[in-house]
């Protein structure tokens, strides 16, 4: 648990807190002892020292308040949870070891000069500090800054994860051929089903005390997954499902140049999206997104087993050859009947007609 702000639960005044108070705090409670960060938080730059024979991987995302949280909604330890969580599934997909993660955080002045700011912010750092001690990721820079906007202003942070793989080892998107089965870890849907059942509400029905079943408040990076993966050689190519399966699908389809079937009867559907009518569970299945697993193609002749890292692995189809004028994806039915699946899930800056949900 974070001390930053010990001053907030008391009665009297707190004492004034600033940027260079919360960057000082930060530094000391993030302080590493990393033998991959020879200089980290406390000056200009960060010092990193790759291991040998390994390439550097980077992956950045965006936090931003009204489009990926609410603070009415999301607990602050979900938030900050969730924030590292997208980088680190990046690097989940490609195989990659986390080497250190660098935050710029923006904030509303009134952030760090009331309390019920500072206690956000505690929160928020408590739930990046639980994830990244986790999985060992040293936070070794960033920086912060006043959001614009006054009473409008909103809360952003842009977390960077730096990682490291065996040179020509990273998996990719674009290794997969005609043939290769299909796999995904974990369970689809999950994700998309409790934010709906949380935005139907209206208020945090989340008991932050364990972050246990909870794949959109709590979502769990597959790194152990994505290593195995690549260190055993059993994936072709390789990417998270964070925008949804039906697109992410389509990024792999196009990147090396395939189609793909899709068996419905075989996909592993969260108990939480489950308790859906049908339609609304293939929904959330098929096109909700941010469910952070992994989904990567194999040759068929691999035999895969049934659990990697202590992860659930599901076959769910088959790539075939690209021909012209045929669908990229489609849906195989419980009755035999095909249709073709187009991308239905997240994509920034698309009609709203098209949009996924995002909290």
């Amino acid at each position: 648990m974070l001390n930053v702000y010990a001053a907030i639960s008391m009665k009297k005044p707190s004492p004034p807190f600033g940027e260079l108070d919360l960057i000082e705090q930060i530094r000391q409670d993030f302080a590493t002892s990393s033998s991959a960060v020879k200089l980290g938080i406390g000056d200009d730059c960060a010092i990193l020292r790759p291991p040998p024979g390994c390439e550097v991987l980077v992956t950045t995302d965006l936090t931003l308040e009204g489009r990926h949280f609410r603070c009415d909604s999301h607990p602050p330890e979900s938030v900050g949870h969730r924030c590292l969580a997208r980088g680190l599934s990046d690097l989940a997909a490609m195989g990659a070891t986390p080497i250190a993660a660098f935050l710029s955080l923006a904030l509303p002045s009134t952030m760090l000069t009331k309390s019920a700011g500072r206690a956000w912010t505690k929160g928020f750092f408590h739930g990046l500090r639980a994830l990244a001690e986790l999985h060992s990721v040293p936070l070794a820079g960033g920086d912060t800054s006043e959001s614009p906007g006054g009473r409008s202003a909103l809360i952003l942070a842009d977390i960077v994860l730096i990682g490291s793989a065996p040179k020509g080892r990273a998996l990719r998107r674009s290794g997969a051929s005609p043939g290769d089965a299909l796999y995904v870890t974990g369970q689809l849907g999950g994700a998309a089903a409790e934010l709906a059942t949380m935005l139907s509400r209206r208020r945090r029905t989340l008991n932050h005390q364990t972050n246990e079943d909870h794949p959109h408040m709590f979502p769990e990076p597959r790194l152990d997954v994505g290593e195995a993966l690549q260190r055993r050689g059993l994936a072709t190519a390789c990417l998270d499902i964070s925008d949804g399966l039906s697109t992410d699908l389509s990024h792999l389809c196009r990147a090396s140049g395939v189609s793909a079937e899709i068996e419905q009867e075989a996909l592993p559907i969260h108990p939480f999206a489950r308790k859906l009518n049908a339609a609304a569970a293939l929904q959330a299945t098929l096109h909700g997104g941010e469910d952070y697993e992994l989904l990567f193609a194999a040759p068929s002749s691999v035999k895969m087993p049934s659990t990697l890292a202590g992860v659930p692995l599901t076959r769910i189809g088959t790539l075939k050859t690209r021909r012209t004028g045929h669908a990229l994806m489609t849906l195989l039915a419980p009755d035999g009947s095909r249709t073709e699946l187009k991308p239905g899930g997240w994509e920034h800056f698309s009609k709203p007609a098209s949009k996924s949900k995002k909290a």
